[in-house]
């Protein structure tokens, strides 16, 4: 027997599965963490989550699902975070496909719950969106989580939902949360944040960064992406919450117009009509407009100055970090230049390295 992880959202949720994983067992036998290849455009130039087809050198565990090994590779122009993840980190990570709808991601857990006979199964998402009515004007990305809600709710076993870093995701304020949440499971610490510090200096998850640093002690205000979202980093930035999946479920509309769709295009419709939006139309759209634009080389003296024009403007209007992904886009580089930049931005100024996000000082351009 094992454990059973579903991270809600993929990307980040995978790496605060094995965070948690490992905070709240130990680290003994790592669990099988069940998640998306849907990273953002920083790392996937094509819009919307990969299946199995977008990949070499998949293990196929059961008839619907795959292993995501080291070796595995994306197909290009794809470009995915799971092989590295799968290198570096003990845990097993297998592939959720939602192509097929919230059905067949129900398919995809009996057939893993059947195979593994799991000892627990948790829900994990980092920000607490899947818990989301899907009216909210802050919502942003809804058709992930929702899908996975839709997907265990068919499913005929105990799952215990958990919420890590209730609001760190920018979706929906900790404060309307807090009526949502049920208890407090576990505060993460620095200690625990340990096992995967080598992933988050690369990895380009904000709110899994944000959850690590708040469990560091950092305390402040981020600025995020796209300039418009601030995340306060409190005390409840580290916290786990269990929330009850029923009453997600009865709240989150989406998720329930969710639960008889076989296709991912199907679900996009319901999504549309829900949010108003797909959030895959809104990755569309931001590729088209990213290949229209061209990259200027990371030039040292060009980068300072405009960080020191950035620092200065953010640090009056209250903002004590941000994340490298913000750093990127607010100095006018291409998100694939996201680590040349960090490496480079550590080298200059390492006291404002405040791991894994950068603590904002206002200074005199250079």
């Amino acid at each position: 027997m094992t454990r059973l992880i579903v991270a809600a959202g993929g990307g980040g949720d995978a790496v605060a599965a094995a965070m948690l994983d490992a905070a709240l067992y130990g680290g003994q036998d790592p669990a099988v963490i069940l998640t998306y290849a849907w990273d953002r455009l920083i790392i996937d130039p094509l819009p919307g989550p990969r299946g199995p087809a977008d990949f070499t050198g998949l293990q196929q565990l059961t008839p619907g699902v795959r292993i995501v090994p080291a070796h595995a590779q994306p197909i290009a122009p794809v470009g995915s975070t799971l092989p590295r993840l799968a290198a570096e980190l003990p845990h097993t990570f297998a592939l959720i496909d939602p192509h097929h709808g919230a059905e067949g991601m129900a398919r995809q857990l009996e057939e893993l719950i059947a195979e593994l006979s799991p000892q627990s199964i948790n829900v994990l998402d980092v920000g607490g969106d899947i818990l989301a009515r899907g009216d909210e004007p802050t919502l942003k990305s809804p058709l992930g989580d929702a899908l996975t809600l839709a997907a265990c709710a068919q499913v005929n076993a105990e799952m215990r939902l958990l919420i890590a870093g209730p609001g760190l995701d920018g979706e929906i304020p900790a404060e309307e949360l807090r009526d949502r949440l049920g208890p407090r499971i576990h505060t993460l610490t620095a200690e625990e944040v340990e096992p995967i510090s080598s992933v988050l200096e690369w990895h380009p998850s904000e709110a899994t960064a944000m959850l690590a640093a708040t469990a560091r002690g950092t305390r402040g205000v981020c600025e995020v992406r796209d300039a418009s979202l601030l995340i306060p980093l409190t005390d409840e930035g580290p916290t786990v919450h269990e929330a009850d999946l029923d009453e997600a479920l009865q709240r989150n509309e989406l998720a329930r117009r969710l639960l008889s769709t076989t296709s991912l295009d199907e679900a996009e419709t319901h999504s549309r009509e829900v949010c108003g939006y797909s959030e895959i139309d809104s990755e569309r759209n931001k590729a088209l407009w990213l290949t229209d634009q061209a990259t200027r080389p990371l030039d040292l003296d060009t980068a300072l100055s405009h960080l020191a024009e950035f620092e200065t403007e953010a640090h009056a209007r209250g903002i004590t970090h941000t994340t490298f992904r913000r750093l990127t886009e607010a100095l006018g580089f291409n998100g694939t230049q996201r680590e040349d930049l960090r490496a480079l931005l550590i080298t200059t100024h390492p006291d404002q390295y405040a791991a894994p996000l950068w603590q904002v000082e206002a200074r005199h351009s250079n």
